[in-house]
């Protein structure tokens, strides 16, 4: 088995290609939204200065109210984030846990603790062996004795189970509550009395800092999710009862009043089914004893059916009375929990709550982050320059205006490039998924929406847009999304992967189904490929790991590789060579296993082509020749790698792009460049070379 990615490799800047990346946005989207913010944090004294954590964008600061903000972790090991804190006595000492903690299948795995003793302007990576491979809910420092950290320890998040972790070896490692008596450099696991279970938060009472409460929720259920209380700085703990719930409890959110040593305030989640469903709030509650009693309060039903994805409360430091629960909106309440109004951010799914040292509430969410002067009657916007943005795959570019760039963006539509702002436009709403243009009619666009039947179709460049899945089976398993692919050859001719291959011959007007259940009966189709060379050939994997192939254009497929883990969503894991159809190229996004492979005749075998690559989940292959030389690119969770000798060796490619993970790469050979859409830092390009055109081929 290859090694582990190593922290030197993941942090090799310099590159033999020459060439710089080009951050192209969005940052942000019109109307100002931006990607998840999973995490925030405030200085106690500057109430301009705060740490956000992009959900997959890396830890981000302003210094200046969220005017402009700077990347501050673009070269470490992770850009997924659960939690920041800082040192309530200097706030230059920052502890960032990696490992985004809200349970989606894009909730990706950490790697540890990242610590900053100046500011953000340099990290150590701490608690690797410790923490990898999980997620960190919460990191709350005891104000009395900063060396004194504890951490909430939870498994990557996704369904099936675990998904995030993608396969990751220390998947399974000890989860709860974590504590170090030196700064971070050491974690011990609080055991007597804590289980061994997913720690979805931790507070601490700041005036009585050995009194520590901890959230034991794992979201599909556990005979020990709870609330814990330790009174002797987590050396043993008791389940607390006293009116809370003790029936289906899934996600649980715990937090203390900054001023007030007996209010606590609770959210528990009803469990949820193996595939997320039934998540909805199961209660609010609130303790005036410091956890020795508990009266429900009334938040009635405010995270929809997904809990398990949004579940934070917040206190106001200066008030106990004013408490804020976050959800599908906001709850908030001023008078310690009697009652509650709803709260409407600027964006639904709110994740992270705070206040600033000037008392101003700030929320972070599916748009990005917000404030408010009023704890929530109003919100300004603070996304500006902030770089966070979710693709998913595929994105799509123009054959002839290298500004425009189209491409789905987690929660926030499917968003346009016009000109060369970062300002991208936003149209359709949702999860915007797979998009396609026609390289013969770029006016001609393609755009979806979560679920199977949600395609849309703009024949004036994206300036409007109506509905082009008719024909399509609304009830159809989709990997999230369907995969939708226009014939190179022939761009009347369209595919579309729900469990089984829909086919258009009138540019994506009407549908029909054109083959069987490619899955084993309960998966669906997560990538497809056309052969530019011979559109009869047609490739396709599936959620459930076939990867199937046709020479009939779709309509029936013969099965050439069978369990082969990934991502369970849509992907374009499937490269064929643009000019021979019996060259195809495979993407494993995974660790552990063969993550480049390639076959040389149709899929009958395969060749493994990782090389030195280290052990990183590859989410996309892309190829293209230069100079009558095959140059093979990989986009991973760590970056972008090229290789000009068939695999054999590696290395990352350009400079400027930030360690984050690379979900989409398309190779423009007529404007010698590579465009990739990221899952956390937005869209990026590159030169591939200053002279002359690279041209395709196998």
């Amino acid at each position: 088995m290859k090694a582990l990615l190593s922290l030197s490799t993941a942090l090799l800047a310099s590159s033999a290609f020459g060439q710089v990346w080009t951050d192209l946005g969005p940052s942000p989207i019109s109307g100002g939204t931006n990607g998840r913010v999973s995490a925030i944090a405030c200085s106690g004294t500057d109430p301009n200065k705060y740490y956000v954590g992009g959900a997959d964008g890396g830890v981000w600061k302003t210094t200046d109210g969220g005017v402009t903000w700077n990347p501050m972790t673009n070269r470490e090991a992770s850009s997924a984030v659960g939690a920041i804190a800082l040192d309530p006595n200097d706030d230059n000492i920052v502890y960032v846990g990696t490992g985004e903690a809200n349970y989606a299948n894009h909730s990706r795995y950490g790697v540890g603790v990242l610590k900053s003793m100046d500011g953000g302007s340099t990290w150590t990576l701490l608690g690797n062996s410790s923490f990898a491979g999980r997620t960190i809910s919460k990191i709350v420092i005891n104000p009395q004795n900063t060396q004194e950290v504890y951490a909430a320890v939870a498994a990557a998040g996704g369904f099936p189970e675990k998904a995030g972790a993608k396969g990751h070896p220390l998947k399974d490692g000890p989860m709860g509550v974590f504590k170090s008596t030196d700064g971070g450099a050491t974690w011990s696991q609080l055991l007597n009395g804590l289980p061994n279970q997913a720690g979805t938060d931790v507070a601490i009472v700041p005036s009585s800092p050995n009194i520590v409460f901890a959230a034991i929720g794992r979201p599909f259920g556990a005979t020990e999710n709870g609330i814990y209380r330790s009174t002797d700085s987590g050396a043993s703990w008791s389940k607390l009862a006293g009116g809370l719930p003790t029936a289906n409890l899934g996600r649980i959110s715990v937090a203390t009043a900054p001023n007030n040593a007996s209010r606590v305030y609770a959210l528990v989640v009803n469990r949820c089914d193996a595939s997320g469903n039934n998540g909805s709030t199961l209660g609010g509650y609130r303790s005036m004893d410091g956890g020795n009693t508990w009266t429900s309060v009334p938040v009635g039903s405010f995270q929809a059916t997904y809990g398990w994805y949004l579940c934070a409360v917040g206190v106001q430091p200066t008030n106990a009375d004013v408490a804020v629960y976050a959800g599908y909106d906001l709850l908030r309440s001023t008078n310690g929990g009697t009652s509650f109004s709803t709260v409407t951010t600027q964006h639904v799914d709110n994740h992270a709550v705070a206040w600033d040292a000037s008392g101003r509430l700030l929320c972070g969410n599916d748009g990005g982050i917000f404030r408010s002067t009023n704890n929530g009657t109003s919100w300004s916007n603070l996304n500006t320059g902030l770089g966070i943005t979710q693709f998913y795959a595929a994105i799509s570019i123009h054959p002839t205006d290298t500004n425009l760039v189209l491409g789905g963006l987690q929660d926030n539509s499917t968003a346009q490039r016009i000109g060369s702002t970062k300002t991208w436009t936003s149209s359709i709403g949702g999860d915007g998924g797979y998009t396609a243009i026609d390289q013969a009619n770029p006016l001609r666009e393609f755009a979806q929406y979560q679920g199977a039947g949600n395609l849309f179709r703009s024949t004036n460049g994206g300036g409007s847009w109506g509905g082009a899945g008719s024909g399509i089976n609304a009830g159809d398993r989709s990997a999230f999304f369907s995969p939708v692919e226009i014939d190179p050859t022939n761009s009347n001719r369209m595919l579309l992967g729900t469990y089984r291959v829909y086919r258009s011959l009138n540019g994506g007007t009407s549908w029909s189904v054109l083959s069987g259940d490619l899955s084993n009966g309960a998966g669906s189709i997560r990538a497809l490929a056309i052969s530019a060379s011979n559109p009869s050939t047609v490739w396709v994997a599936t959620t459930d790991g076939n990867v199937s192939k046709s020479t009939d254009g779709g309509a029936t497929f013969a099965r050439k590789l069978q369990s082969i883990p990934g991502w369970p969503r849509v992907t374009r894991e499937i490269t064929i060579d643009p000019s021979n159809d019996q060259i195809v190229y495979l993407a494993v996004s995974n660790f552990g296993t063969d993550q480049i492979r390639r076959s040389l005749n149709g899929g009958d075998t395969w060749q493994t082509l990782d090389g030195n690559l280290p052990d990183v989940p590859v989410n996309v292959i892309a190829v293209t020749k230069f100079k009558g030389k095959r140059m093979l690119f990989v986009g991973t969770d760590t970056g972008v790698y090229r290789s000009l000798d068939d695999g054999v060796h590696w290395s990352p490619y350009g400079t400027g792009l930030p360690t984050c993970c690379v979900i989409d790469i398309k190779i423009d050979t007529a404007h010698n460049r590579m465009v990739v859409g990221t899952q956390g830092r937005g869209a990026w390009s590159i030169v591939l070379s200053q002279s002359s055109a690279p041209t395709t081929g196998g």
